[in-house]
């Protein structure tokens, strides 16, 4: 199998939040790499000369590589200038339905793989194919896709209940906003008044697991204020407990970032507007993974579509190597 860090915040993404924004793929700077990133093992189905897996056996793959979550990369197709490449997601829970620093990591190996150059597939996951690109950098891959529509909603008083409390937040720290977000699997935005009032959070896991799970919620996001500085994309802090997939704490949650940016362009928050012409588009860069001692940041941009906002994600990953865990 072949670990990838995916989201890793390297020195572009430090300077991202300093200057201006680039493009998915543009080169800026001299690249390199923080400590960070979401480790995420990317294993080809059927593997070389072998079988194609069972679902018990994917299940047990993450805690054998160390890693929250696994992805399953199956080229179904290599003819055209667009291969299709069929994607299934698990963590030591069971499938996900989607998984956005998965899809990265994914985009990653098939670059690694490709060579130099950018790289265009149609990716299958359950329910839907879309379009994603990786570009190689040096030890880097760029990568991006096409998240689809988030479904937003206004939590109710019951949700709010349940779970703001096994979340451990100080009196004073929830912001105006608290929301329902469905990308794959839907989850709470939970909106608090200051980064530092994320970073201090400890959860009940036990209590917020129980929530979770009756609710049918993925778990929750909860994230700081957006800042937003005259043309600078915004950025956004971000702490991101999946229990009810068996992630206690997430190092790089895409999905979420990308809930977030659907978010704020239905609250019609729209920073750059002055340079950039279409008014009805939100581009945020999201840190992850800093609590944990991996920092990671997401990219993500959402536009108005018809049946909601349309997502897209990105980040830098890179592709550690190839390990051969024990049974």
């Amino acid at each position: 199998m072949t670990i990838v860090r995916a989201c890793v915040r390297d020195r572009d993404e430090e300077a991202y939040g300093n200057g201006q924004a680039y493009g998915y793929g543009e080169r800026r700077g001299n690249g390199g790499t923080t400590a960070g990133g979401s480790p995420t093992a990317v294993l080809a189905e059927p593997p070389p000369g072998g079988a194609w897996w069972g679902d018990a056996e994917r299940r047990r793959v993450p805690a054998l590589a160390g890693t929250s979550h696994a992805v399953f990369v199956s080229v179904r197709d290599r003819r055209g200038e667009r291969p299709e490449v069929s994607l299934r997601f698990f963590t030591a829970a069971g499938e996900l339905p989607a998984c956005g620093h998965g899809t990265l990591a994914a985009l990653a190996y098939l670059a690694e793989a490709a060579g130099d150059g950018a790289h265009d597939v149609a990716l299958r996951t359950a329910g839907r194919v879309f379009a994603g690109r990786s570009v190689r950098e040096g030890g880097l891959v760029r990568a991006s896709f096409d998240a689809g529509p988030v479904g937003l909603r206004t939590a109710t008083a019951a949700e709010r209940a349940l779970v703001l409390p096994a979340l451990g937040l100080p009196p004073g720290a929830l912001a105006a906003g608290v929301r329902v977000a469905t990308a794959g699997r839907p989850r709470l935005l939970v909106p608090v008044r200051s980064r530092g009032a994320a970073a201090a959070l400890a959860p009940d896991a036990t209590r917020l697991r129980a929530a979770c799970d009756r609710l049918g919620l993925l778990g929750c996001c909860v994230h700081s204020v957006p800042i937003v500085e005259g043309r600078l994309p915004v950025r956004v802090f971000a702490r991101v407990f999946a229990p009810s997939i068996g992630v206690a704490e997430d190092i790089a949650n895409a999905n979420s970032a990308g809930s977030l940016a659907a978010a704020l362009l239905d609250d019609g928050a729209r920073p750059g507007d002055a340079a950039r012409p279409d008014p009805g588009a939100v581009d945020i860069a999201v840190d992850m993974g800093d609590h944990l001692g991996r920092p990671s940041t997401v990219r993500a941009s959402a536009r108005r579509g018809p049946a909601g906002p349309l997502v897209r994600l990105g980040g830098a990953a890179e592709v550690v190597g190839v390990v051969r865990p024990a049974s």
